[in-house]
């Protein structure tokens, strides 16, 4: 028995409707009983492990993304979850960057069903944003960066792609005007948590965010953009070894691929460490992509966009925090990657680059 074709199976989007009929179908084997678990809080979407028994070529649990509970929530996610459906489906297959294995993805042309199925990657542990990670840790995730953005490097039919497209004036503009509110809004919530020093930076971001999103002088330079790639969103194998994998994929879009070089750096690393091993963590992400076949970048190119690009830590987290479910974690996540990276944002010097 082999998987259907996505025609074949009925798109479903509860999880009840997960049966093991339709397991059979969308898996290509026979699944005689499905035991589901909660995964995460759900507050994007929802998350379960299933447990299968039934025909020997099951693997034994598969991860399901559903939509929200909420149909509003739904309606209101909808781009990003077909972001993510088209990006496991179609490009993927196309990359090298490490993610789930995909058995099956399906999503409505309109509205906000959607069903994945994917690799269960236990025993890999998820990273923690709040403690940071090792600088071996952050190399493993760079290199594996690189396999994201390398093999479709300033590839035209990109351009071509649904749903992907780069930034231009009139989105820098709509950024520019809801960004320095927002940024209030931020430390209206936070403050507490950010210092007077972090709070001056965010607010000069705010003059400079339009002219930063339209990239003068790099907007050439683009790939395939994770867009929150950090800690939270990289499951790393224990004790130690290398093979990080990239998941969450709603955020993909089209721009500087330093971008997602410079966030999960800053981010994750506190300042004096990050300091001690950036131009390393730099070229061992330069390295990787001429391993990927890009020949036009150099490593001193390469670091320029790595200070030029710090301002992306700052713009994920305000406009997570001021907009996202507030949690006790989350505003300690997000005062974090806003220290870590405001502190990289003077030390580089990138507001002299924009």
């Amino acid at each position: 028995m082999s998987p259907a074709t996505s025609a074949e199976v009925p798109l479903v989007s509860e999880i009840e409707e997960l049966t093991p009929a339709w397991l059979s179908l969308a898996l290509g084997a026979r699944v005689d009983d499905a035991v589901p678990t909660r995964v995460g809080t759900g507050q994007i979407g929802t998350c379960y492990r299933l447990r299968l028994t039934g025909d020997d070529a099951l693997p034994r649990t598969v991860l399901a993304k559903l939509p929200a509970v909420d149909p509003a929530a739904r309606e209101l996610l909808a781009n990003p979850y077909r972001t993510e459906v088209r990006f496991y489906r179609d490009l993927a297959p196309t990359l090298a960057v490490r993610v789930p294995a995909v058995h099956h993805a399906a999503m409505a042309a309109e509205g906000g069903a959607f069903v994945l199925l994917l690799a269960d990657l236990a025993p890999l542990e998820q990273g923690d944003q709040v403690a940071g990670a090792t600088p071996a840790q952050v190399e493993d995730a760079v290199v594996n960066l690189a396999g994201l953005h390398g093999p479709r490097w300033c590839d035209p039919s990109l351009l071509e792609v649904d749903g992907l497209a780069l930034n231009g004036p009139e989105h820098a503009a709509l950024l520019a005007e809801l960004f320095e509110p927002t940024i209030e809004l931020f430390l209206d919530q936070l403050g507490h948590l950010v210092s007077s020093e972090d709070a001056a930076t965010l607010r000069a971001l705010g003059a400079a965010i339009e002219r930063w999103t339209l990239a003068p002088g790099r907007a050439h330079r683009f790939a395939p953009v994770h867009g929150d790639y950090r800690l939270d969103n990289l499951l790393f194998p224990p004790g130690g070894s290398r093979g990080v994998v990239a998941v969450d994929w709603q955020t993909l879009s089209l721009g500087l691929p330093a971008r997602d070089l410079a966030y999960v750096v800053a981010t994750s690393l506190e300042p004096a460490v990050r300091r001690e091993v950036e131009r390393d963590l730099v070229a061992a992400y330069q390295r990787a992509l001429v391993a990927h076949g890009v020949g036009d970048h150099g490593l001193e190119e390469c670091w320029e966009d790595y200070r030029f690009a710090q301002v992306q830590g700052p713009l994920v987290a305000v406009f997570g925090q001021a907009y996202g479910a507030r949690t006790e974690r989350g505003d300690a996540m997000f005062a974090a990657m806003v220290a870590r990276s405001c502190a990289a944002l003077r030390e580089l010097d990138t507001l002299a680059l924009v």
